[in-house]
Parts: C-alpha cells; structure tokens; sequence
C-alpha cells in the first residue's frame, strides 16, 4: 500500500543520514521509478528531501529540518515488537515482524537480541484456531458475513454474523459480532466454531464495544464454600489465587469464591475426585452425589 511505504520511507530517512533508490526499491519490493515517486509525494507534502546525483549520492532530509533522527526510541521499538512477535504467534507468520523491519531500519539489535519479553499467544489448539482468526480478519476487512457452526452448552446450531472485533480474552480467542439469528451483537468463543465460511458482503453498522468485565460475563450467582485437600493448592492459587482459601488446623484448605451457574460447581467439585467436599450451597450437595454416581453406574 502506498500510505503505509511512504510511512516506512519517512522513518528510514529520519533514522538514517542518506539513502539509495536501490536500496528503498529493494526494502520495500517496488521498482525505483516507484520510489522516485513516492519521493516527489512526500516533497509535495513539506517534507525537505534533498536528493544528491554521483558515486556518494543518495537521497536525505536536509539536516536542519531533522530535530530527531528516530520517530520512536529503542525502549518504544521493542516493546512494540514484542506485540508484533506476538500476533505473529498467532497467525504462525512473520509478517508483523517483518514489517517492524522496515520501520526499525539500522537497529539491528532490535531484532536479533534484548528480547526479554516473550509472549506467545497461540493457543494448543493452533493449527486449528490460525486458519479461523486469518479468515475472520479478512471477512472484518471485506465486510463479509462469516457462516459457522456453533457448539454451546445448549446445543449447536449455525450461526451467520457481520464480525467486526477479534478479542483476546481470558486465555482465549472470541470474535464480536453482529448475530442474524439473535439480532443482536454476540461473542463467539473460537474454540467452538466450526466449518467457517465467509459469505456475502455486509453495510456496516453502529458497533458498541463489548462489556468484558468479569461481572458480566461471568456474574456472582452462587457462593461456593468447600473443603480441598491440600495436595491440590496449587489448582485453587492457579484458578482462583492464594486468596481464595485458609488453611485450617488439620492441614485442608477452606475455599470460598462466587460461581456463576449449578452445572459450573457440580463439575469442578467433582474433577477433585474425592479430594473436595462442597460445604455450600449445602441444596447442591445431592447434585453432586448424583453426579458421582451416574459416573459409577457406566462402569459397574
């Protein structure tokens, strides 16, 4: 695109003192007469470009007008970077990183060392979730509906949407967007889409932002209070932080925190095995039971 390759010259040439036609034709894989006028673009702009014919020559910003040689500082470059290499994770390209490249021309060592930051976003299902998040991305930037199917607690069903946001959030990958179904804005977790299809082209709409704050999306419905064996402390500091429980005389761990549904608490008490006791809601405890023995009577 041509805005973002004038973005890149400008920074080449406000961090380097001269360069060639070459040199910028080849960084950005265009031809030299596309330089030439991508330069006179940036002249007609105000920008003072001096271009000097000859062995030495090259092409420059006259040196009075260069107050600061860098848009960003080093600090500001790798921690961009580190987000870059981070989408990167995701997509299993390169390509963010390639383009802080071009930006980050003569600072070599910002890519190749001081990485003291790593984060990586992909998920243990990647070669399933990149495929997703690349064809979102691109229904978002055509304006494509998507059709998927959708497997919830409820059931699945096929879902049509105007997608409009990709999000990150809790660990996971979502997409908010316009639900025909629903007729309504919805967020769809991308673990549980399946069979995606871009479709027909869309007008945009108003878009409100999503509420992702935790009360809403995961509201205090019920108080949960359980004994747990203290082998499993490090599940409760993981899940739940070293706040959520005391240690009582006799070694165990009193746990106590909000759930949202009744399914949500049976479940995670029983994936202690017998290493829990749920103490409250006390009506729930023969959900639990139930629970318990309709596992055992598949195996008698």
């Amino acid at each position: 695109m041509k805005l973002d390759r004038m973005i890149g010259i400008l920074s080449i040439l406000l961090q380097r003192e001269k360069v060639t036609a070459p040199y910028l034709a080849e960084k950005f894989e265009v031809s030299r007469r596309t330089i030439n006028r991508d330069i006179e673009a940036l002249c007609m702009a105000g920008i003072p470009i001096v271009t000097e014919q000859g062995k030495n020559g090259g092409i420059s910003i006259m040196s009075d007008y260069k107050i600061d040689k860098t848009l960003l500082s080093m600090s500001d470059m790798q921690a961009i970077l580190a987000g870059l290499r981070s989408l990167d994770s995701v997509s299993g390209t390169n390509r963010y990183a390639q383009l802080m490249e071009k930006l980050s021309v003569g600072a070599s060592n910002l890519l190749s060392g001081d990485s003291h930051i790593l984060i990586d976003l992909s998920a243990w299902h990647k070669e399933s979730l990149a495929p997703k998040i690349e064809l979102l991305h691109s229904a978002i930037l055509s304006t494509k509906t998507v059709r998927f199917s959708y497997f919830a607690p409820k059931g699945e069903s096929i879902r049509v949407i105007e997608p409009y946001h990709l999000i990150f959030q809790w660990s996971s990958w979502y997409v908010w967007g316009w639900c025909t179904k629903r007729q309504d804005f919805r967020l769809f977790k991308l673990n549980r889409m399946t069979n995606l299809q871009m479709k027909e082209s869309f007008e945009k709409r108003a878009v409100p932002l999503p509420d992702l704050s935790e009360k809403k999306i995961f509201p205090d419905t019920y108080q949960v209070k359980a004994r747990i064996q203290p082998q499993f402390g490090w599940r409760l500091i993981e899940e739940y932080g070293p706040e959520s429980f005391t240690r009582q005389s006799d070694g165990s761990l009193l746990f106590s925190a909000w759930f949202t549904d009744k399914v949500s608490i049976v479940c995670w008490i029983a994936s202690f095995g017998d290493g829990a006791e749920l103490l409250e809601p006390a009506e729930f405890r023969q959900a639990v039971l139930a629970f318990a023995e309709g596992i055992r009577g598949k195996y008698l």
